[in-house]
């Protein structure tokens, strides 16, 4: 029996989908594994950022292997690497390398179907809607990215084997929809040409990509980073009552706000959502700066929403310009450009957790918060060069 066309995008949005949400289904368990395998924090943000690794070391090629052999070809291994990953995830219960393996691998699978994904779905919607495909592509890893915590957080406090179950969901969730996207038409052109590092960037996009877009996608994942990784675990000894629960809460805050500003992309424009994405995460930082100094946990929360909305208003709107100035012959280039150049910020951190041993928390929160309205004032007086959105 045939598949009607109409699902095509939404089968690849499972496929999105289910990559984001393994990569979070760890990420509430950092205080667990710290006190499990007796970690330091620097030890314990290493488990959540080995993740960038694998991104980084897949990302440089992985939208022009898309290019050459084609998006389904490309995407299908994406979900097999990411159950993989997961299952790997469930030896490290008492292993660090392990878990290093088993992020490494989440990494790779999620920077490379999150490239190939964007430009799948660029092409599967067709011309004209650029910005449908971003919205709908940045809903989805979202959505998953969001999904991941609180189903692992329900797990732990029901003693359901938190270290194992979750990773065994997901693992088996994600093999479940290899069948369906095996239907899914493929939509490159499959040029054939040498495969070599390349920007992807068309000649006439090349001044706005390097002074709005760059800039502005080195934010994309600093600031939710922080929220998902760094702010519930250096504030975990003033809070009464579970600190995963608690770690749980604040990621799916970041992810589900991420989500919830997507409608704001069609009413403002990209341009406008880049810069407001700076303010908002700017003021999270704010407010996670304060939640550190002055032992007021509960600011985690609000800095969540502000840093997951940041995300989300930032990955829209970059995305629909993207959409926009792309070639057809490298639009997978050009996506995975982009989150190559957004994904290191997850390193964020670890970052200030080495910055902190020199300087103490405060003053490294304080550093990355002024750092980011910098960056704000930078965006903000270059926000008329955007081009034209059709």
């Amino acid at each position: 029996m045939g598949v009607n066309p109409r699902r095509f995008p939404h089968i690849l949005g499972l496929g999105v989908f289910l990559v984001s949400y393994g990569t979070n289904v760890s990420t509430p368990l950092l205080v667990s594994y710290r006190e499990r395998l007796d970690l330091g924090n620097s030890a314990t943000m290493a488990i959540f950022t080995v993740y960038v690794v694998g991104i980084l070391s897949v990302l440089p090629f992985a939208g022009q292997l898309s290019d050459r052999f084609g998006r389904r070809t490309t995407a299908i291994p994406c979900l097999v690497v990411s159950a993989v990953g997961s299952l790997v995830m469930i030896l490290g219960s008492d292993a660090l390398g392990y878990l290093l393996l088993g992020r490494f691998l989440l990494g790779a699978a999620t920077g490379a179907m999150l490239a190939i994904g964007a430009a799948w779905m660029q092409e599967l919607l067709g011309p004209g809607r650029e910005q449908q495909a971003a919205l709908i592509s940045t809903i989805l890893s979202f959505a998953g990215f969001g999904m991941g915590p609180p189903v692992t957080a329900v797990f732990e406090q029901l003693g359901l084997s938190p270290l194992v179950t979750p990773f065994l969901i997901h693992a088996i969730a994600a093999l479940v929809v290899v069948p369906p996207l095996l239907l899914v038409p493929e939509t490159a052109l499959l040029a054939a040409k040498p495969i070599r590092f390349q920007l992807g960037v068309p000649a006439d996009g090349r001044r706005f990509f390097s002074r709005v877009i760059a800039p502005a996608s080195v934010w994309v994942f600093s600031f939710p980073s922080t929220s998902f990784a760094l702010f519930p675990v250096i504030v975990s000894d003033a809070i009464d009552g579970s600190a995963v629960v608690v770690a749980a809460i604040s990621a799916l805050l970041t992810a589900w706000a991420g989500l919830i500003a997507r409608p704001i992309l069609p009413r403002v424009g990209p341009a406008r959502a880049l810069t407001i994405g700076m303010v908002t995460g700017t003021i999270g930082y704010t407010l996670g700066a304060l939640a550190f100094a002055t032992g007021t946990w509960q600011l985690v929360m609000p800095a969540a929403i502000c840093l997951g909305g940041a995300s989300g208003l930032l990955t829209g709107g970059a995305l629909s310009f993207l959409g926009e100035i792309a070639d057809d012959e490298t639009r997978g280039a050009l996506n995975s450009t982009f989150f190559l150049l957004a994904y290191p910020g997850m390193i964020m951190p670890i970052v200030l957790t080495t910055i902190a041993r020199a300087t103490g928390m405060t003053a490294a929160l304080l550093g990355a918060t002024v750092l980011a309205a910098l960056a704000t004032a930078l965006l903000f007086s270059r926000r008329g060069e955007a081009p034209a959105i059709r």
